[in-house]
């Protein structure tokens, strides 16, 4: 410790008789040591908080030993520097921790001032998965929103779905949404947010702060199909409430085509086990003027429009609904 006091006073002077800002300069002084004045690299918002796997570089003049030195945060939230050894930094913005490291060294130098900023950021993990184009654990650096962490996650893919689950560990409080749950454990909060909204505009108050350790899972769509002599064939994404009627799926595929044999339409309905699939015969037209009530399709329906030059139905229609429903494109209302 002897030594360390000889060298900051050694520093001192040589500072002193150099001009820098060891001590308070002089008016005539003050042009040359405003070149001198330290600059915080780009850093995370003020409300970042250090954590264990953090990586901080410290900035000190006339420290020669510290200057430039980094130290990871370790398990327990200590970094261990040089002229001071073990800090614990943990759970303290980048302000907290100069104030701190400079109470150190106060100890062992004159005026310190040091300028701490973060080198490689671990503490605060995010997992976003499912329908997203690049999955994965992001590293928050700073506040980030919803958006904000899927956009970081390449953005959703055609496929996904309407909502988006988060689920945040209580420590960080429950996830501020109406209707989220606790679990069973009473360790964590899930809410399943409208991401279609969200997107839309339509509910900005969704696009939630994220936490650490939340975890963001996007699932893929429950999607229809509608297929044959139509304008526009693909899958369509269902709503948020999960249902669409056949007028709807219609209007999604931008109506039929003019051959369209309206009366033979077929809705094709996968069977809950392994058994056949179900054919429901359905009168388009007659819905469309309003004589018939329109008709709920449920996920994975095919609504198959015949040509009317077709004069068999049955199994070839289901057979060519499929295989027409197989690989196409995937569309969505928002």
């Amino acid at each position: 410790m002897k030594v360390f006091i000889i060298r900051s006073l050694l520093s001192i002077i040589v500072a002193a008789a150099a001009g820098t800002t060891a001590f308070p300069a002089t008016e005539g002084q003050n042009q040359e040591t405003s070149k001198q004045l330290i600059v915080r690299p780009s850093v995370p918002p003020a409300l970042y908080k250090l954590g264990p796997g953090d990586e901080i570089t410290v900035t000190q003049e006339n420290a020669e030993e510290l200057n430039g030195k980094s130290s990871r945060v370790d398990d327990l939230g200590f970094v261990d520097l040089p002229l001071v050894g073990r800090l614990k930094v943990a759970g303290l913005t980048l302000e907290e921790a100069e104030g701190v490291l400079k109470q150190e060294l106060s100890k062992l130098l004159l005026k310190p001032n040091p300028v701490i900023s973060i080198k490689d950021y671990r503490s605060q993990p995010v997992s976003v998965f499912g329908e997203v184009n690049t999955p994965g654990v992001i590293q928050l650096q700073g506040r980030k929103t919803l958006v904000e962490v899927i956009s970081m996650a390449g953005g959703i893919k055609t496929d996904a779905g309407s909502e988006v689950t988060v689920t945040r560990r209580l420590t960080y409080g429950a996830v501020p949404v109406k209707d989220a749950v606790t679990d069973g454990s009473g360790q964590f909060s899930t809410a399943r947010i409208d991401l279609a909204g969200l997107m839309r505009g339509t509910s900005p108050q969704s696009n939630i702060d994220i936490e650490p350790q939340d975890v963001v899972s996007v699932p893929k769509a429950e999607l229809i199909y509608v297929t044959g002599q139509v304008k526009k064939p693909g899958g369509f994404a269902l709503s948020s409430n999960g249902s669409i009627t056949v007028l709807q799926a219609l209007a999604l595929a931008e109506g039929t085509a003019p051959q369209a044999a309206t009366k033979n339409a077929r809705i094709i309905r996968s069977s809950n086990g392994d058994g056949p699939r179900q054919e429901i015969p359905v009168n388009v037209a007659a819905i469309l003027s309003n004589k018939e009530s329109d008709v709920d399709l449920k996920p994975k329906d095919i609504l198959f429009i015949p040509d009317s030059l077709a004069k068999k139905v049955g199994v070839r229609f289901a057979e060519a609904a499929i295989q027409a429903a197989t690989g196409v494109a995937i569309w969505r209302a928002w």
